[in-house]
């Protein structure tokens, strides 16, 4: 039975009942019935699909330009411009491609172009971080027109995620750092004009080679500001927004008439990570404890209001390799009493020890920890918080410059591929983001023989235990997955939301009159 909140704790969800915004007061504007206006949060660094990291860059970037494969409901890899491909070796990957299709230009998309995206990353003609992702890539061969084909150095069972949906689109062949500022891809969306800080335009595609988009334009326009993107979307000069409202506002902006709002199951995990070099912390009975002290259900209720899931994996439940059975520490401070008792920290004036938790300023961040806080002091444990702007604090936890620290994955831990990068004892910051120093030979064991594996019917197994490990070794703790919360105007129909959250939906989306 779940512990009946304390009066802090209810103090503060009080308060942050009381913080919905105020009433919105907005005059409409007529809009443009050929334009749709999605509101993003920030201008996108780099629209060179073989550069731009960030979210924005690579969620417009896959309107604009094609992947070699695409992603399925269960996020493994499907066709896209390679409509089938072979693996007659481990070192050896042959796809073939799409006839017909055509980059915005006109120029025919060729095997050549594709030879071209990956070679100017690894022979260094276009300077990017991606290159990295590509290192086992020998070389690659385009012996005719349809036929591209991958040689490898060593296997790397996460080559075809990387050639999927969002990685890297595929550019002219010749294309240099000029496609930073004209893209030319051969998306469902074409490049019209770029103002950082201000907006995106993209326009439809008429000789797009697959389903063509029913939206004739699409203008990104930039709103840094929360509150003012309500306002855009209440007085109709905003069309659609995703992810970026705060849950107390999507709570108020469905009593609006003329939006709507669309909820699904999402990929992006809140997690707690723990510095297993602490000499309290590096007790696993100690961590376990700090789960079962933790009530995951009244923060989801209370400070995401129902627009989150409870997590038991790094892995999201939509994966192909997620493991629904591990263990879970559902709320039990009785439990979390006897494993503090057993590691050796009795209670000595209703304390048993003090940790310190490094968080972001962010206000939903900093209503949580409190909330943490008030649950951890119930099992003795005191938690002192330190809030610090988010470049100072990720550059903490980078550094393992923390006790306990609260993030989250977007994206990244959409594919195994995350348990060695966030995992394997060989991925210690600056080589990878085990940044609590987690270390257990058997886990690494298993993520080498996952990689060295292709057939995901092998690898599926594999990661199952290595879930089954990290549940029971908990260096971190799996919180809960945020929902993906799409708010638009009724004049935007035909939305399917995918569990990524990127943009897919506006290749189906249409805009109808209305009186």
């Amino acid at each position: 039975m779940r512990e009946k909140l304390t009066p802090v704790i209810q103090g503060l969800f009080a308060l942050l009942c009381l913080a919905a915004i105020a009433p919105l007061s907005s005059c409409s504007a007529k809009p443009d019935p050929n334009t749709l206006v999605m509101i993003i949060e920030s201008s996108p660094t780099n629209l060179d699909p073989r550069v731009g990291l960030d979210a924005q860059s690579e969620r417009i970037d896959s309107l604009i330009f094609d992947d070699l494969l695409s992603r399925g409901d269960d996020l493994n890899v499907a066709p896209s411009l390679a409509e089938r491909w072979e693996i007659p070796d481990p070192l050896t990957y042959i796809f073939h491609l799409h006839r017909g299709v055509k980059f915005h230009d006109g120029r025919p998309l060729t095997a050549r172009d594709v030879k071209w995206t990956f070679d100017s990353l690894l022979q260094g003609k276009i300077r990017s971080t991606k290159a990295a992702v590509y290192k086992f890539v020998d070389h690659i061969d385009a012996p005719d027109d349809v036929t591209v084909v991958f040689h490898m150095k060593e296997q790397d069972a996460t080559l075809l995620w990387n050639l999927s949906d969002g990685a890297i689109g595929i550019v002219p062949e010749g294309s240099g750092e000029e496609m930073t500022r004209h893209p030319i891809g051969s998306g469902p969306f074409k490049f019209i004009s770029e103002e950082t800080d201000r907006e995106v335009i993209v326009e439809r595609n008429d000789d797009y080679w697959g389903d063509r988009a029913k939206l004739a334009r699409v203008r990104f326009e930039v709103v840094p500001d929360a509150t003012t993107r309500a306002l855009e979307l209440r007085k109709g000069s905003g069309d659609v927004d995703i992810n970026s409202l705060t849950p107390d506002t999507v709570l108020t902006l469905t009593r609006e008439p003329n939006l709507e709002v669309e909820r699904g199951p999402g990929t992006r995990l809140a997690y707690m990570g723990f510095n297993l070099r602490d000499p309290i912390l590096k007790d696993a009975r100690v961590r376990q404890a700090i789960a079962y002290a933790l009530d995951r259900q009244p923060m989801i209720e209370y400070l995401w209001r129902g627009q989150a899931r409870p997590a038991r994996s790094v892995l999201p439940p939509q994966s192909w390799a997620y493991n629904g059975s591990v263990p879970g520490y559902d709320h039990d401070l009785n439990q979390a009493n006897q494993l503090l008792d057993a590691a050796g920290y009795p209670a000595v004036n209703g304390v048993r020890f003090h940790l310190t938790m490094k968080t972001s300023t962010d206000e939903n961040t900093r209503l949580m920890v409190a909330v943490m806080q008030q649950q951890l002091r119930q099992a003795g444990i005191v938690l002192d918080i330190r809030s610090f702007e988010f470049a100072t604090f990720f550059a903490d936890v980078q550094h393992g410059a923390f006790q306990l620290y609260s993030l989250r994955w977007i994206g990244g831990n959409e594919d195994p591929d995350i348990f060695e990068y966030a995992f394997h004892s060989s991925k210690f910051p600056p080589n990878g983001a085990n940044r609590g120093f987690y270390s257990n030979p058997k886990l690494d064991g298993l993520i080498d023989q996952a990689r060295g594996a292709i057939d995901p019917s092998v690898r599926k197994p594999l990661y199952a235990e290595v879930q089954n490990i990290l549940a029971d070794d908990l260096p971190y703790i799996d919180l809960w997955y945020f929902d993906n919360v799409l708010v638009h105007n009724r004049r935007v129909r035909n939305l399917k939301l995918n569990s990524a959250g990127n943009y897919d939906f506006l290749r189906t989306a249409e805009l109808v009159s209305q009186n």
